[in-house]
């Protein structure tokens, strides 16, 4: 166990290997409720949160959904997030926000400051809900048992509430492995049962070991290390949830036009790393000799067998196939520059 935003953390139970392997090629269950779960009901929820980030989120329709983040005046990621429509009826909208744990307070925070709470209200579920998730090729069927709709329906970022084990359940087609999944929210006590469901029909349970090493094969950020509130999407590889052409005035827009124009300084590039030499966070990246930039990510990679990292370097060297180096225990061990993701499904 370790301590993570606040909450006791399973690093792994099992071995993180056996953990990675069974998501690529069956199904694992992780316990993600330490995420933050809020709830906006009332009028023009959608247009209020759309002048907060930089996708175009009033066009987005019931049942979809939006991976985006919150920006401040800098530009600078406040946290990413999922916005889920369920309900767009005009006064009567509800929409879900999925977002960090070690951010969650920073979050509402943010979110009561910048919203108008004359025309809407947040509830806060962190506590009261769990998160579930199961991913995996197998993990579709494994949930498909035990809910009464037809799963094929509800497509990638789809959601739909339903019941679940007789218990009322939010089912989300998101995840952070790379695979086919569920993201499941309920009631505390009927996550529990649902925990135990799955264990009992031999669900492998992992742990936030795994959970690294698989959302880093798909070369899912982390915040908190590979972007912050210094990092605008336009470095960290998220310009295409940047819709700049799409809508109007949103707190950020200025320093994002003015990064378009100018250039970036630097960005978020996938490194493979050659033989066994693991590039990790913080560990300088160079060329020539010289410090070009910072490791924010790396692990082996199990499905892969190699080396895999992320960092952000000058865009002259971020051209795939760019040799670079990473100072690993004062020795510069060669990499290269590669298309992320480093695995895809």
């Amino acid at each position: 166990m370790t301590e993570f935003g606040g909450w006791d953390m399973p690093v792994h139970f099992s071995s993180l290997l056996q953990e990675h392997q069974q998501v690529r090629t069956a199904q694992g269950i992780f316990d993600i409720s330490h995420m933050g779960k809020f709830v906006l009901r009332g009028q023009d929820v959608l247009a209020q949160l759309d002048r907060l980030v930089p996708s175009a989120l009033q066009t987005l329709p019931p049942g979809a959904a939006q991976y985006t983040v919150l920006l401040n005046d800098q530009g600078g990621i406040v946290d990413d997030l999922i916005v889920y429509a369920q309900d767009i009826t005009p006064g009567q909208e509800v929409i879900t926000l999925i977002v960090n744990a070690a951010t969650c307070h920073k979050d509402k925070q943010w979110l009561l400051q910048h919203l108008d709470s004359d025309r809407l209200e947040l509830e806060d579920l962190s506590q009261s809900h769990t998160l579930l998730a199961i991913q995996g090729p197998q993990a579709v069927a494994t949930l498909q048992a035990l809910v009464p709709l037809d799963l094929a329906q509800v497509s990638r970022f789809g959601h739909v509430t339903t019941t679940l084990q007789g218990q009322p359940a939010f089912l989300a087609r998101t995840g952070y492995t790379g695979e086919d999944g569920f993201e499941v929210m309920q009631p505390a006590a009927a996550g529990q049962q649902l925990w135990d469901t799955w264990i009992q029909h031999g669900v492998t349970p992992c742990g936030l070991g795994a959970r690294d090493t698989l959302r880093l094969e798909a070369a899912m950020g982390l915040y908190g290390q590979d972007m912050d509130d210094s990092t605008t999407p336009l470095e960290a590889g998220l310009g295409w949830l940047v819709h700049l052409d799409r809508k109007g005035d949103f707190i950020g827009r200025s320093p994002l036009e003015q990064q378009k124009a100018q250039g970036l300084s630097r960005r978020l590039v996938g490194l493979v790393m050659e033989g066994r030499n693991i590039a990790r966070h913080d560990y300088p990246v160079t060329h020539g000799g010289e410090i070009v930039g910072t490791i924010t990510s790396g692990t082996w990679s199990p499905t892969l067998a190699q080396a895999i990292a992320l960092a952000y370097v000058p865009p002259h060297l971020a051209s795939l196939g760019q040799s670079l180096s990473v100072t690993i225990r004062g020795k510069n061990c060669p990499g290269a520059v590669v298309k992320r993701p480093f695995y895809k499904r």
